[in-house]
């Protein structure tokens, strides 16, 4: 059976989230590593019992997994897409607190973006969640 134009069109959607997700994980885990630490709120680390080094770390590694899984995985789009969409969600406290505080990080280093930024979450979870549902 061909396949449906809708289809291809999801296809290069999840390919171009997993790209985002690749590159952003690389980045919490080298040369932004540093800069995305203030972005993790304070409670955070009182919640999972760590430092915010270990939470961009892990954070970044999760991002890696989830983009590779999208691509290396593909009869578990949904479940992976589902997941990516609820670690969108998850992570939007710390661009909130970003936000509030006015800290710079990676790209965002101005009052003006890091507002911007928040609108940008729904976005991605319809993105995950989209582009993974055929």
């Amino acid at each position: 059976m061909p396949r449906r134009r809708g289809s291809a069109v999801r296809s290069v959607a999840r390919g171009a989230l997993a790209t985002l997700l690749v590159a952003a994980g690389i980045s919490h885990l080298t040369w932004g590593r540093r800069g995305y630490r203030i972005v993790v709120p304070d409670w955070a680390t009182t919640l999972l019992r760590t430092d915010k080094d270990a939470i961009v770390v892990a954070s970044g590694a999760v991002e890696v997994l989830l983009g590779v899984g999208l691509v290396a995985l593909p009869r578990e789009h949904r479940r992976i897409g589902a997941t990516v969409a609820a670690f969108f969600v998850a992570v939007f406290p710390g661009n909130v607190h970003q936000w509030r505080t006015g800290r710079s990080a990676p790209g965002l280093s101005t009052d003006r973006a890091r507002f911007v930024r928040l609108f940008l979450q729904a976005p991605l979870v319809a993105w995950a969640w989209w582009s993974t549902r055929e």
